[in-house]
């Protein structure tokens, strides 16, 4: 049995994963809120699956890898399968997304979603460690596989309960450090399932296929991640400059639309602001 590391760079991959998880919770959280008071939330939609789906939940994921190792072993990356599992983490919580946020019955649309969503969330997870190519034979804990699963349609579930129920920054901030724990806890759940043996000599060990190092993926995924969070952020702050402007109009409109207050005076022949002259006031004796 080979000795996995998954540390290989101490604390900095795993707390560099949670940061991106959170980030991308955060705007994820911030995008469905909109989707949820939009008329059109298509393109929102998009953009919540964007933000946790690929840069809360994958690039997590990647990041996290970064630090995984086998001593005594070589490791490489297959880019389709590496590329395919990001689509198909933003695919499965798009659908996820779609039908909590579209689906107005929320005691079936949160297990139906949250299941969908965490078994897709998995199924990334394992393709990104198919998408590992190395001299050596892996293997998987069945029972840890299950247990990270588990956890996977759990944190989904509680990721659209956040997205349906928060509201206001502060709780948006509490829920995305709440869903960072979730998401890299199925994580490296799931990486305590593997071991890994190397096969024996008579077999002429295990072949090479292909892939390219993980740190050669580095520079591309920087610059990427880099770019569609910036793009992301632009996006809701607009957003949320947008509907507080709207949210100030409203409340100066009933303002500026009430009754002047009436000046008393004593020349009958002003005005009020309706353009009309005041009556006259019945004359007196004295007059």
């Amino acid at each position: 049995m080979l000795v996995i590391d998954h540390f290989s760079y101490g604390w900095v991959t795993p707390v560099l994963a949670y940061i991106m998880s959170v980030i991308g919770s955060v705007l994820g959280l911030r995008c469905a809120f909109h989707a949820r008071n939009s008329q059109r939330p298509g393109g929102w939609l998009v953009a919540a699956a964007i933000a946790l789906g690929g840069a809360g939940i994958w690039v997590m994921h990647f990041t996290a890898m970064l630090g995984f190792s086998i001593h005594g072993a070589s490791i490489r990356y297959d880019i389709p399968l590496t590329l395919g599992s990001a689509v198909l983490a933003i695919a499965v919580v798009w659908v996820g997304l779609s039908l909590v946020v579209r689906w107005r019955r929320e005691m079936l649309a949160l297990p139906i979603g949250g299941a969908i969503t965490g078994i897709g969330v998995a199924g990334m997870h394992y393709m990104g460690m198919a998408a590992m190519k190395s001299d050596v034979t892996m293997h998987y804990n069945t029972g840890t596989v299950v247990l990270s699963v588990l956890i996977a349609v759990v944190a989904a579930t509680a990721a659209f309960w956040f997205m349906l129920h928060v509201q206001g920054f502060p709780a948006t901030m509490g829920a995305a450090v709440i869903m960072g724990v979730a998401v890299t806890g199925m994580h490296y759940t799931g990486m305590a399932s593997l071991s890994a043996t190397r096969p024996a000599q008579d077999m002429g060990g295990m072949p090479m296929s292909g892939g390219v190092d993980p740190m050669q993926l580095l520079t591309p995924l920087i610059m990427t991640v880099t770019l569609v969070t910036m793009m992301l952020i632009v996006l809701v702050g607009v957003a949320e400059l947008d509907d507080r402007g709207k949210a100030d109009a409203a409340v100066a409109v009933p303002l500026a639309g009430g009754r002047q207050p009436q000046v008393l005076t004593t020349d009958p022949t002003a005005l009020p602001s309706s353009g009309r002259a005041w009556p006259r006031a019945a004359p007196t004796d004295d007059d």
